[in-house]
């Protein structure tokens, strides 16, 4: 090659490379670029935000004096308020998280609490209160309503319940404890923050200091949800949790001691139905004609008026007839002769529902009574806090007059789970079960009055907030006639009724133990066991209409008399007295004695 070739190849390779540098430098920066994206996605995904949550917001804070509620280490969506120092919650906030023993009488604008001895008594804007007849103060008004709403001092709720608070700022929060026992706490290994929710990119609620202790609410695999002593609720990095260790946590306060006059003994009580003064007069030969009973409830009793008084048939010579055979009065209180006197009013007003009690506590000195029955009947939800005030307030007259208090229930039922029978057991000494009217003149179809199901359920149900040792098992001595008259068109064979249509209309009659025996044997009809009613069933036709009764008697009974046994129920009652038969006695002493 000559030197002119050799120097045009030269010149050549010197172009090549003068064209490659644009290439590798824009690669070169295409990699800087990248790098710069890389790092930077890293950097915003593994850097933990700074951002910080909203604490008005998180709390539900919305006016100035709202108060943020922690309640054992939980954000309640509830507030309180803070006035003249003191916190203030809502009585609907008191009742369902902290103490439902308090009542409040909106149309009297009064606040009662009932101890185990006293009840205590507060009119709204009052820094004063009543423990029976003797009078306290606090240096703070009590019970404030504002507008439809009612607020309690909290420092007043503490007198009487289980819990302590303390209130901090920042937001404007008090933390309240009232849930004692194990918990889990933590130390923290470094300074660190709670956040709203688990990650490092959730919104930051408090900054927590090393050697701070926690409470740890829920434990998860990364994150725990936590609280802070100072009521500060978040998640925190399980990185900066120390050891999880179980603590007792607890505090001195002195629970009331609920007491009840029991019986020794099977409880054997019948109801005697007394609608005159002249029914008493025939005490002797009602008496007579039982067995084992050791306690009588005559209907003596019942709400005359909305003011609390009551009418009364009470007999002195009765009780004392009655003392002298060895056999408690109990004399029954009830709300349904009088149609005008108005039971919810009554019981939703203090001054009425006081005078009441009291009319009722006179009456049973005055007659020298045992013990009272009370039997309302046919009350409304809306009454059913009213109520069990009664029943509270009604225990502490009679627990100091020696009575014994026994209350009448129908079986449970999600319809009636206002009467509450669990807070009755706290007052009362017993609660019976109505274990009958299983079917009644107003239900949808025919059927027993009190099959054995019924019964079973009923006594299961109870027992689930009442002792066994204070559960009376009240029992039918009477059968309804059912009289069935075939609808137009719907043929004669009742039988065929569905679920959605009866195909007859109904009426009924209650009958006592011989009385309905005589009617059907007396029809040509034969009473045929029914097991899975747990009694006898019997059924005829006559002028185009068909008779059927559930019967009760000894052999049915027998078979509830087994329940009360099985689950050791303090007794049995019977509804009513002279609708028995002589051998319902003998069946019933077995179980009572």
């Amino acid at each position: 090659m000559s030197e002119t070739d050799r120097e045009r190849v030269r010149r050549r390779k010197k172009r090549s490379r003068v064209n490659l540098r644009p290439l590798f430098a824009a690669i070169a920066f295409s990699a800087l670029v990248l790098t710069a994206v890389f790092v930077s996605i890293f950097i915003k995904k593994y850097t933990p935000t700074k951002e910080r949550v909203d604490l008005q917001e998180y709390y539900h804070l919305q006016e100035e004096d709202d108060i943020a509620l922690v309640l054992d280490h939980q954000i309640l969506e509830e507030t309180a308020k803070c006035w003249d120092g003191q916190v203030y919650l809502r009585f609907e906030t008191v009742q369902q998280y902290l103490n439902q023993r308090f009542y409040w009488d909106a149309n009297e604008n009064i606040l009662r609490y009932t101890t185990d001895s006293d009840v205590i008594s507060v009119n709204a804007g009052e820094s004063s209160y009543l423990t029976g007849k003797k009078s306290d103060t606090e240096p703070y008004t009590i019970v404030r309503a504002e507008g439809e709403a009612v607020y309690l001092a909290l420092a007043f709720v503490q007198k009487f319940t289980n819990l302590e608070f303390t209130q901090y700022g920042e937001p404007s929060r008090v933390q309240i404890t009232a849930s004692w026992g194990e918990v889990s706490k933590a130390a923290v290994k470094k300074d660190t923050q709670i956040r709203v929710r688990g990650g490092i990119k959730s919104p930051i609620v408090s900054d927590v200091k090393k050697g701070s202790e926690i409470t740890v609410i829920e434990s998860g695999d990364k994150w725990s949800r936590v609280c802070t002593e100072d009521g500060m609720v978040g998640y925190m990095s399980n990185k900066r949790l120390g050891e999880v260790k179980q603590e007792v946590v607890s505090r001195e306060f002195l629970e009331p001691q609920f007491t009840h006059l029991l019986k020794d003994g099977k409880v054997s009580l019948g109801w005697h139905q007394v609608t005159s003064q002249e029914a008493n007069d025939r005490i002797a030969d009602v008496l007579q004609s039982t067995k084992g009973v050791n306690v009588i409830s005559p209907t003596w009793f019942y709400l005359n008026d909305n003011e609390g008084n009551i009418y009364s048939l009470a007999s002195k010579d009765y009780v004392e007839y009655c003392h002298q055979q060895n056999v408690e009065v109990w004399a029954l209180v009830s709300n349904l002769e009088n149609p005008d006197a108005d039971s919810g009013y009554v019981l939703t007003h203090t001054s009425a529902r006081d005078y009441l009690t009291n009319q009722i506590i006179a009456a049973a000195i005055e007659y020298n009574l045992d013990g009272i029955n009370v039997d309302f009947e046919a009350l409304s939800a809306e009454v059913g806090d009213a109520y069990i005030q009664f029943i509270r307030e009604l225990s502490i007259k009679c627990e100091n007059n020696d009575l014994i208090l026994s209350v009448d229930n129908y079986v449970p039922s999600s319809y009636t789970a206002f009467y509450n029978r669990k807070e009755q057991a706290v007052f009362a000494d017993y609660v019976i079960i109505m274990a009958y009217d299983e079917h009644y003149s107003g239900s949808e179809d025919i059927g027993s009055v009190s099959s054995i199901n019924f019964v079973r359920n009923g006594v299961a149900d109870t027992l689930q907030e009442v002792p066994a040792e204070q559960t009376i098992l009240g029992l039918p001595f009477y059968s309804r006639v059912w009289e069935l008259t075939p609808k137009e068109g719907a043929g004669e064979d009742v039988a065929s009724a569905s679920e959605d249509y009866v195909p007859y209309t109904f009426t009924c009659t209650e009958e006592g133990m011989q009385t309905i025996e005589d009617r059907y044997t007396a029809n040509g009809a034969q009473a045929i066991w029914s097991e899975e009613d747990g009694q006898y069933v019997a059924q005829y036709e006559s002028e185009g209409k068909t008779y059927k009764m559930w019967i009760e008697n000894e052999v049915s009974l027998e078979e509830k008399l087994k329940v009360m046994k099985e689950h050791q129920l303090a007794g049995a009652a019977y509804w009513k007295l002279g609708l028995e038969r002589q051998q319902a006695w003998d069946t019933i002493i077995k179980y009572v004695n």
